[in-house]
């Protein structure tokens, strides 16, 4: 029975190859949702150990998200110049070691400086992992196989809430730490065995038997920027309804000789990249606060234990998982139906409809109402990501997906440095008192709003941009680059 799940579950991904490097893709973001998920988990143990508050605990995420932050335009201009998987496996051996070293922490101040290096690994996951993503995967596919990747970070962090939560209540907080070290040193090892793909080829992966005998059955068959980007369903849609390129931001120099200053002023000029950069910021925004105080709200407000709270935020976030995975597949068949805009609507559905759910999630009292409702509401969060990355690749050159992940990553970790610490601060200096969480919750839905808003904003944009950036691979072409 497992074998038979297990061919289902490759075939659906395009086979062996693919499955293996969504795999690995979305265990690398996994890493990153495991320990924050574990630091959640063991927000009570932490505050007992080290006599510290919320907003303390809140600064142990922040730190992390503000070190990632400073990194991703470097770690973006690296992505788009060397090898990208040797780039990911360096990232993760150091948040093995980060990992250990957060376990062994005899104070605060240890922790806290421990987890900095953290951010090295959420550096290079945001623009590493997008520009593999364009790389490995056909056009076509790219919305469904961001959310399979994407559902490695929910995973890991239900694996963190879940497994440190029971770990930690068994053991004590610190083997909550230690056990995430196996799996990263054992992914650092998979991450390195990663081939290197052709850039912006936008490929296929195959399978070759002198390469499955020698345990690398991947090979790449680039395709030229150009024609890659005009097999775009979205660049053909956008063309077949006379959709004209904005001639001021298409491309005639190769983006890879672009100064640095002049890739990120070409990046944020296009209009449709900058709204989607900031909906997708406002998501992770909400989403970093709820991470971050998720096991002590469901303590509070529905009378459970620590390790039952773990359990609950992996029920919840199976919702999530099956957001991700259906977000995107529902995107890719709208666009195959010649809906233009379809990685931009569905995304802005979904943001605008969720407070729906989590609202009176948030007020009641009761896990049999609130549990479903959750689920739900974490759904459509889940849903709205892969069509936005997706969205992203699609009017951006292939030669700067690096650099624009890079500051796409900054200023979303940026929202989400300030969402633990804001989200402790509101709930213990504004709504102080016992039902302080819940009100900070039910306050920060508002930027989920704002972000769709945004959306309807960028189905309008879309379109143009799209028509752009085929327009610049096609002049990059025939100026000989």
């Amino acid at each position: 029975m497992l074998t038979g799940t297990r061919q289902r579950v490759v075939r659906a991904l395009g086979g062996a190859d693919r499955a293996r490097a969504v795999l690995v893709l979305g265990a690398v973001l996994g890493l990153d949702g495991a320990d924050k998920g574990t630091v959640s988990a063991m927000a009570g143990p932490l505050k007992d150990a080290f006599d510290v508050g919320n907003i303390e605990i809140g600064l142990l995420a922040t730190v992390v998200s503000l070190v990632g932050a400073a990194c991703t335009i470097p770690v973006g201009v690296l992505t788009d110049r060397v090898n990208r998987a040797r780039l990911l496996a360096c990232s993760t051996a150091l948040w093995a070691t980060a990992t250990a070293l957060s376990a062994l922490a005899p104070s605060y101040l240890w922790l806290l400086i421990s987890r900095a290096a953290l951010g090295a690994v959420t550096a290079t996951a945001g623009p590493t992992v997008a520009s593999l993503v364009g790389d490995y995967f056909p056009v076509r596919d790219r919305a469904r196989m961001y959310g399979a990747v994407l559902g490695g970070e929910l995973v890991g962090t239900g694996l963190g809430f879940a497994v440190s939560g029971m770990v930690g209540s068994a053991l004590g907080w610190r083997y909550a730490f230690w056990w995430l070290v196996v799996p990263g040193a054992l992914l650092t090892w998979a991450v390195a065995r990663l081939p290197e793909p052709v850039r912006g080829g936008q490929g296929h992966l195959r399978t070759t038997p002198e390469n499955s005998r020698r345990g690398r059955s991947a090979r790449y068959r680039a395709e030229d920027d150009a024609s890659a980007v005009e097999r775009n369903p979205a660049a053909l849609a956008a063309r077949s309804r006379g959709v004209e390129p904005d001639e001021n931001l298409v491309l005639r120099d190769d983006p890879r000789s672009l100064p640095l200053w002049r890739a990120v002023g070409h990046i944020l000029r296009v209009r449709t990249n900058l709204v989607l950069i900031v909906a997708s910021a406002l998501g992770y925004f909400f989403f970093a606060g709820l991470r971050s105080f998720a096991t002590l709200f469901a303590t509070h407000q529905y009378g459970v234990s620590t390790s039952v709270a773990g359990t609950l935020v992996l029920v919840v976030g199976l919702g999530a998982l099956v957001g991700v995975l259906l977000g995107g597949r529902v995107a890719d068949r709208l666009l195959d139906r010649d809906r233009v805009n379809a990685r931009v609507l569905v995304p802005t559905v979904c943001l605008l409809a969720l407070p729906v759910p989590a609202a009176p999630a948030f007020h009641s009292t009761s896990l049999l109402v609130a549990l479903p409702l959750l689920i739900g509401a974490t759904a459509l969060l889940g849903a709205a990501n892969p069509p936005l990355d997706a969205a992203r690749l699609d009017i951006i050159h292939p030669s700067l997906w690096g650099r624009a992940e890079g500051v796409r990553t900054m200023l979303r970790t940026l929202g989400e440095a300030a969402a633990p610490t804001l989200f402790g601060w509101v709930s213990a200096r504004v709504f102080a008192g016992d039902d302080g969480l819940q009100y900070t919750l039910l306050l920060f839905l508002l930027p989920l709003i704002v972000a769709g808003l945004l959306g309807l904003v960028a189905l309008r944009t879309y379109p143009r941009d799209v028509a752009t950036a085929a327009a610049s691979a096609r002049a990059v072409t025939r100026e000989g680059h």
